[in-house]
């Protein structure tokens, strides 16, 4: 089924996205907790109530099925996305119910990243072709692992992915692939809609289901439309869409190292937790990574119309995100608190889907 007029179908499935999130997550809600899919307060975690999973199928749900019925599936390589993206939150979904190993979650990730890479999903980076596909697989793991480490606070993912998503969904629009600007505006409108339920204090969290999920898709979506000739001004457009996930990242892997930790153990030492700790509010939390991702995105734009030389906006943009890694290092991680101390800290919402270990 498709709908006769583009602009129509795609005002249609975003708000179809809406109403679809806003009927699931309370249903979802209350299947996790019958099953036991939740999140259980422990000494690593910030959180001091049992909160359920399965957020994140409602999220896959609500934006799958708009972009089914209001896109065009053949001759195109939407439904390759489509499938490999509902595969991995199937992986997530799994990984809630009973934590998987590492390297089987890698090695799935692996598997669906060759799947699109093969199936014509490119960076476009390099000229020989077998280096850009690799280069492609690990954009899309890396990326994917990056937006799953960010849903570490009530709603800090669901406000990146909003964020995100709208200005990759322009590109895709620019680029001539609107079943994919369709995708990315159904994204984020079930995401819109997540928030209500899981900003602080959340009442569900999306867990790995939805975390993956949601990379997967950025990264897919990114390495098919963000533009630019020049591989420099692709690079700058790809790190902007992914700032406030590459800033984190680089953050949680320098402090682990120099602590001495695995970097797969869980902490509160991402950027949302160190901003709690600086007295940001939760809500002005959430707007302030709103603001961060929307500001990246606007400046990705630009560099897309040529205000801004890729060359400047990719040293600028590294540029930012090792200051930010450095300011941030200076708030305390959270490690070696006790018990007592962390109660009478300002309580960062948990790291309750973002690393192997919850918390």
């Amino acid at each position: 089924m498709n709908v006769p007029l583009p602009a129509t179908g795609t005002v249609l499935a975003a708000v179809a996205a809406l109403l679809l999130i806003a009927v699931l997550v309370e249903p979802a809600r209350r299947v996790a907790l019958h099953y036991g899919l939740t999140d259980r307060p422990a000494p690593h975690k910030a959180h001091r109530k049992v909160t359920p999973y399965l957020g994140g199928a409602a999220i896959v749900v609500a934006t799958l099925v708009p972009t089914a019925f209001a896109v065009d599936l053949t001759g195109s390589r939407i439904w390759l996305i489509l499938g490999a993206a509902l595969a991995i939150a199937l992986l997530g979904l799994v990984d809630d119910a009973r934590t998987l190993r590492p390297s089987t979650r890698m090695a799935v990730e692996a598997l669906l990243a060759t799947t699109v890479a093969i199936g014509g999903v490119r960076l476009h980076l390099v000229a020989q072709e077998q280096v850009d596909l690799v280069l492609t697989v690990g954009w899309i793991i890396v990326v994917t692992n990056s937006f799953n480490l960010l849903d570490n606070t009530d709603g800090a993912l669901a406000t990146v992915a909003c964020a995100t998503a709208v200005p990759l969904s322009v590109f895709a629009v620019v680029a001539g692939a609107p079943d994919l600007a369709v995708l990315l505006l159904c994204l984020a409108a079930a995401c819109t809609g997540f928030l209500l339920h899981n900003a602080a204090p959340a009442r569900i969290f999306m867990g790995d289901s939805g975390s993956l999920f949601i990379g997967f898709l950025i990264a897919t979506g990114a390495a098919m439309v963000a533009p630019g000739r020049a591989p420099v001004d692709r690079s700058s457009i790809l790190l902007l869409i992914i700032f406030v996930a590459a800033v984190d990242t680089g953050l949680v892997l320098t402090s682990r190292q120099l602590a001495g930790r695995s970097w797969l153990q869980g902490g509160t030492d991402h950027v949302a937790h160190r901003l709690l700790r600086t007295g940001v509010g939760p809500h002005a939390l959430l707007g302030t990574l709103f603001l961060v991702s929307s500001t990246a995105g606007l400046v990705a734009v630009l560099v897309s119309a040529g205000v801004v030389p890729g060359s400047t906006a990719l040293l600028g943009t590294i540029g930012a995100v090792v200051l930010l890694i450095v300011a941030l290092m200076q708030v305390p991680s959270g490690y070696g608190r006790s018990a007592r101390h962390a109660q009478r800290t300002p309580a960062p919402a948990p790291a309750h889907a973002g690393d192997t270990v919850r918390g």
